[in-house]
């Protein structure tokens, strides 16, 4: 049993992103003006600043030919999942609060840039990772194929494995009418040693 004085020597935390697709058929009216129109904690993203607007971005991956993501980034539920996740684990703060959208030098940032900061907070502050899953929900695009892409791809970037899965609703809610994505992430982070 460990001196509750001590520090605790690994934490969890769990988090969910939501991102619904571009609309395809209407210009985005915030872009000719630079103001963001928003819906329920989503971003409608400037055409401009942000690669969402051109391409699918999950996983870390480019998806060809899929409806991209809406958001102030490029819209990656899995790495935004992971960022929050592993944040949440530390107490650092969330997403939100660390690239929100007050923060302009974030914009149209990839999900890999986001990660890639979280590592460096996660380091600076005496944590590691030790691993991560991620679970992408939605009825498109179909992930199975690119599964262990997307793994390989993930874990090079934090330098810790990652394990993605992907999942129906079954026809239930926006993912299962196919409006957008969500994906929910576990962290465990154990204490860098001296």
């Amino acid at each position: 049993m460990s001196d509750s004085s001590s520090p605790i020597p690994f934490r969890v935390g769990q988090a969910i992103d939501v991102h619904a697709f571009a609309k395809e058929s209407e210009p985005d009216k915030a872009s000719s003006t630079g103001l963001e129109s928003s819906g329920t904690a989503l971003d409608t993203p400037d055409e401009e600043s942000s690669r969402a607007a051109k391409s699918l971005w999950l996983a870390c991956l480019e998806w060809p030919g899929e409806t991209p993501l809406e958001g102030h980034s490029d819209g990656d539920v899995a790495a935004h999942a992971v960022c929050d996740a592993l944040l949440s684990a530390t107490g650092l703060g969330e997403m939100g609060t660390v690239f929100g959208t007050d923060r302009p030098q974030w914009r149209g940032a990839s999900g890999e840039q986001f990660l890639c900061e979280v590592c460096r907070m996660l380091s600076e502050a005496g944590w590691c990772i030790g691993n991560v899953s991620v679970q992408v929900i939605g009825k498109k695009p179909r992930m199975a194929k690119r599964l262990p892409e997307a793994c390989e791809r993930m874990s090079q970037i934090i330098g810790a494995p990652v394990q993605v899965s992907a999942t129906t609703t079954d026809g239930l809610g926006f993912t299962g009418r196919g409006e957008g994505l969500a994906a929910s992430a576990v962290a465990l982070i154990v204490r860098a040693e001296a």
